[in-house]
């Protein structure tokens, strides 16, 4: 989007007052009933399944938000959303006008922490962020901000009157409340999805969420962190350029080509990822509103809806060493049948890497669309047959695997990105299982990204660190970025070691061209992939320029979920941990806790996340800057636990790269100390004991 598009869509906003949206709940009188806006992107029907007895359950449980006079009226209508969308998303109390990422300083409240917090949350919501804004989703197809719109109207009213002695919990959504702290406590604890182990099935989420009484935050999402498809660009980049270097052993990805799927919300970064990278991206995606939105904002620079035409795209930038990325409107099994196809006929190979990021921790409720139907009819046959929309979702997956795997027989290489396609594929028929070694649940013939590429990156202790400047000011953003390159520049003068020389190097090259690759879309955010050292030094000098007045408006640091010791994730995160406890969920838990106490202004643990609902732990923070002395220690000493856990864990496990590197944080900081593992150096000493 333009600046010029962007500062009249903020104009327009303006002159709605920044006040009616802290008022609360408007209910007497009512506001009139609202009807989804459709000409914008909507989420499909929820499915759940609920028994009669639980649907009168759930409009019980929305009417506990109004006063029993309003219940007559607002009942029907509740009951009505619920059969027609599957949720009661009360969209009679959504704002009239599209939210932004309003600059702190222009929301009137008695905490300054609070008003980022609120800069935070609307940028999850604005339009041009979230993938069905409507229905409160920022992105990964069920990634609620919250559950409906009476508690967004709740939460920014209590966030908008707190103080520094209060603090604000969040129950999947819901607020409970705010209750006395001290300013050194958290202005907010979230927790999204907390169930008991044994209920949380696909199933028993499907029914909760219908009921109101848990949701799905995804990562950044329910933690009001995501910063738009920004937030992974850094992590693509990197994933396909070490891809490049490990399997195809160069350093120039000119000329090949990157295959994928999904351009609705985090997955928008591999098209700009490619380019970056200075490969041919092919991206396919079922939603012509989300390809579109793509394009029309930069992220993706040529659309095609016809496989010929693409053919003659792909070929024509492989030929120049063109860097591109192209959308295909339409479902990626169609792609890679097509690129198989070619290579049957013509003996030439297309494509050199591949992965998928549909959403596929939730494939049978709108996040796969089956190759079979169109987007249009696959959304009814969801709504109204979900039996027969599953069945054929499994169908396509063994279609799409089936093309893969030929496709990888000819020389491509393609890894999982962690987004549970491998292990629906696998749960679905298809033939991913890792040869010689079938019985083992945690492998498959193709690695996850984090065990070939990105583990070794999360156990030298670099992970997506992210900064928003919440003045909204451009040019507060282009002065972090110059101060971000001094900081990692006066690191690697001083001395870095040469595991880590490559890492900084990278980040360094990134963090000088992240203007011009036009990544902001939505709040003045970067990320930065950093270490302990450099997210500390990051942070303090940022502190440092706002005392010193050289940036207006607080800084929010924080990260993606999708970190060195944020998220607990057997296929993902902790897919690369084979002592045995990667099943475990210590890390995550012990790190939120950790983080609380340490400084941070928010906190947020969450189940599910990427891999999906019951197959993940995972927590993030965010940390406001207001150059105050106050505020830099608590960064310098949140930021060095919130990558040590993570590290000293991975250490535990038998990871080499991480036991380098907390013995040299320990050597830097005296007072750290951690248990280390004594290696067993025989292997023979093992073998007759059973």
């Amino acid at each position: 989007m333009s600046q010029t598009v962007t500062e009249t869509l903020k104009l327009r906003l303006s002159r709605q007052p920044v006040s009616s949206l802290l008022s609360g709940i408007q209910s007497n009188p009512l506001p009139p009933p609202k009807k989804r806006n459709p000409n914008i992107a909507h989420a499909p029907f929820r499915t759940h399944n609920l028994t009669h007895t639980e649907k009168k359950q759930a409009v019980e449980n929305a009417l506990r938000y109004f006063p029993a006079e309003t219940h007559a009226e607002l009942a029907p209508e509740f009951a009505a959303e619920l059969a027609e969308f599957g949720h009661i998303y009360m969209y009679r109390f959504m704002p009239s006008e599209p939210l932004f990422a309003i600059p702190a300083d222009q929301i009137p409240t008695q905490s300054r922490q609070a008003a980022a917090i609120i800069h935070m949350l609307l940028n999850n919501l604005d339009p041009r962020v979230a993938q069905f804004p409507q229905e409160l989703v920022t992105y990964g197809g069920n990634g609620q901000v919250l559950s409906n719109w009476a508690q967004f109207r709740l939460v920014l009213q209590y966030l908008s009157t707190m103080s520094d002695e209060q603090t604000l919990v969040m129950y999947s959504g819901h607020p409970m409340g705010l209750f006395p702290s001290s300013p050194s406590a958290p202005r907010a604890i979230i927790t999204n999805g907390m169930v008991i182990p044994n209920y949380s099935t696909r199933e028993d989420y499907d029914r909760m969420f219908a009921l109101g009484v848990t949701m799905y935050g995804q990562m950044t999402a329910g933690s009001y962190c995501y910063i738009g498809p920004q937030g992974i660009v850094h992590g693509t980049t990197l994933t396909v350029l070490n891809a490049g270097r490990l399997k195809l052993g160069t350093n120039d990805l000119s000329g090949k080509v990157f295959v994928t799927s999904g351009l609705g919300g985090m997955s928008g970064a591999q098209a700009k990822a490619a380019v970056i990278c200075g490969c041919v991206g092919v991206i396919a995606e079922v939603s012509y509103e989300a390809l579109k939105k793509r394009y029309d904002q930069g992220w993706v620079l040529e659309m095609t809806e016809n496989l010929d035409d693409l053919m003659k795209a792909v070929r024509a930038a492989r030929k120049q060493k063109r860097a591109t990325s192209i959308g295909f409107h339409g479902n990626i099994v169609a792609v890679w049948e097509r690129f198989y196809e070619e290579y049957e006929k013509t003996g030439e190979l297309l494509v050199e890497l591949g992965s998928d990021q549909t959403s596929c921790h939730n494939p049978f409720n709108g996040g796969y669309y089956p190759v079979q139907l169109g987007y249009e009819e696959a959304q009814t046959v969801l709504a109204k047959d979900p039996d027969q929309f599953k069945d054929l979702v499994q169908k396509s997956l063994k279609r799409q695997v089936a093309a893969i795997n030929s496709l990888s027989d000819a020389g491509m290489y393609f890894f999982d990105y962690g987004n549970a396609f491998l292990l629906e594929a696998r749960r679905s028929g298809a033939h991913v299982a890792k040869k010689g070694d079938e019985a083992n649940a945690n492998a498959f013939r193709y690695p996850s990204y984090v065990q070939d590429i990105m583990g070794d990156i999360f156990s030298l202790g670099f992970g997506p660190f992210r900064w928003v400047c919440t003045s909204g000011r451009s040019e507060d953003l282009e002065k972090t970025d110059r101060l971000a390159q001094e900081v990692l520049e006066k690191i690697v003068a001083g001395g870095v070691p040469k595991e880590i020389e490559q890492q900084y190097s990278d980040n360094i090259k990134w963090i000088k061209e992240a203007g011009k690759h036009q990544m902001v879309v939505g709040s003045q955010a970067r990320i930065l992939y950093s270490d302990q050292k450099g997210r500390m030094a990051l942070a303090m000098r940022f502190n440092q320029a706002i005392a010193h007045g050289d940036i207006q408006g607080t800084i929010v640091i924080s990260r993606d979920h999708h970190d060195v010791s944020g998220t607990d994730s057997p296929f993902r995160e902790t897919s690369n941990v084979y002592d045995g406890s990667a099943f475990t969920a210590d890390m995550a838990v012990q790190n939120c806790i950790g983080d609380s106490f340490r400084g941070a202004t928010w906190v947020a643990l969450h189940n599910g996340g990427g891999v999906g609902w019951g197959e993940v732990v995972n927590g993030g923070f965010g940390l406001v800057l207001d150059g105050s002395i106050e505020q830099g220690r608590k960064a310098e000493s949140m930021l060095g636990w919130d990558v040590s856990n993570g590290v000293a864990r991975r250490a535990w496990s038998g990871n080499g790269n991480a036991d380098s590197t907390i013995r040299r944080a320990m050597e830097e900081n005296p007072r750290l100390r951690v248990t280390l593992p004594n290696r067993v150096v025989s292997s023979s000493l093992l073998e007759n004991l059973f």
